[in-house]
């Protein structure tokens, strides 16, 4: 009886201890199980930070791992040059002496009594008798002056230039025309070969990507109308003065230029038509036709665009011996401006 309740307490003693060690099992577990669940939850905060940082450098930096480039890029030899040059060309500031001509204006206005000039043109900014004098002076000047830039632009040789300098003195009649083409080309030609050529020495030539043909007309270009320059100015003894072999008209020197400069056919054509243009509107405010701002709503409207692009389709191939006035009351405005009583222009 004792025997067996002896063995009967100590049966309970192992299932006491059994019993303890299977808590203290499953409070391992569980503890384990928090441990690992605190690591999962430190995991996912982490890739969570890890991955709004990531979008975060998405966002701010650019698509492309490569730095980006301007878009004139000084490198480019072809483009940016030209690009460079047809900004000059086309400025306002360009010693030129156009602010000094009014291409006829101020003859025009002289001469159109008021009330009766004809109605503008459609689409044409206000400004009195101005928007039916500029198409008239945009076909005029297209007309006399475009083929020869198109092509001293298509052969820029010395031989070629000189030849289209000489038929272009020959076609304008108008000795005021003649003498304001004759002080604008002189004044490129010199801004030429005291600004431009220094950015066109042999060894840059490669830089800019020069034409050597264009390049080899405009240094005897000038020489020879330096020497007959210098001859004009000693003869003397009452002797009747020699014409000179060349007269360095603006619309050869300029199509010649831009073609060394890299400018393409179309953008020269194109510069050279709105330079007249814009030289028409400064004239028209300084005359007090209209303000500044006036002026600058004209050249931005599509009429004085589409009247350039309608003349340089008109001209494009247009031969030298078909070029010439196609208005000869511009001539007439021209001619009768040295008459005035009074005038603010040259021409």
């Amino acid at each position: 009886m004792t025997a067996s309740m002896d063995d009967e307490t100590t049966m309970m003693g192992h299932n006491s201890n059994d019993k303890a060690n299977q808590d203290a099992e499953i409070e391992n577990e569980i503890a384990e199980l928090e441990r690992r669940l605190a690591e999962a939850k430190t995991k996912r905060r982490q890739r969570g930070m890890n991955t709004r940082s990531e979008d975060e450098c998405i966002i701010k930096q650019p698509l492309n791992d490569t730095p980006s480039r301007p878009l004139l890029n000084a490198n480019n030899s072809n483009n940016s040059s030209a690009q460079h040059f047809l900004l000059l060309l086309s400025d306002s500031a360009l010693p030129l002496g156009s602010f000094a001509f009014s291409s006829g204006l101020e003859s025009y206005l002289a001469h159109s009594k008021a009330g009766l000039s004809p109605s503008p043109l459609p689409g044409a900014a206000p400004g009195g008798s101005f928007s039916t004098f500029l198409p008239l002076s945009i076909s005029s000047y297209a007309s006399t002056t475009l083929p020869f830039l198109l092509a001293a632009h298509r052969d820029p040789s010395f031989a070629s230039i000189v030849d289209l300098d000489d038929a272009l003195d020959a076609t304008i009649i108008c000795t005021v025309g003649r003498r304001a083409s004759i002080a604008q080309g002189r004044a490129l030609l010199s801004i030429w070969d005291r600004s431009f050529a220094a950015g066109f020495a042999t060894t840059d030539e490669k830089k800019y990507n020069a034409n050597p043909v264009a390049a080899a007309t405009l240094k005897p270009f000038v020489a020879l109308l330096k020497t007959s320059s210098s001859s004009d100015s000693t003869t003397g003894n009452g002797g009747a003065a020699m014409p000179p072999p060349v007269a360095a008209h603006l619309a050869p020197l300029f199509g010649a230029i831009c073609n060394l400069v890299g400018l393409s056919l179309e953008q020269t054509a194109y510069v050279f038509m709105l330079g007249h243009v814009k030289a028409l509107v400064s004239a028209a405010v300084r005359a007090g036709m209209f303000g500044p701002y006036q002026a600058q709503m004209t050249l931005a409207g599509g009429t004085v665009q589409g009247l350039i692009t309608a003349m340089i389709e008109r001209e494009w191939d247009t031969p030298i011996k078909k070029a010439g006035q196609r208005l000869p009351v511009m001539d007439l405005w021209f001619g009768r401006h040295e008459v005035l009583y009074s005038r603010i222009f040259n021409s």
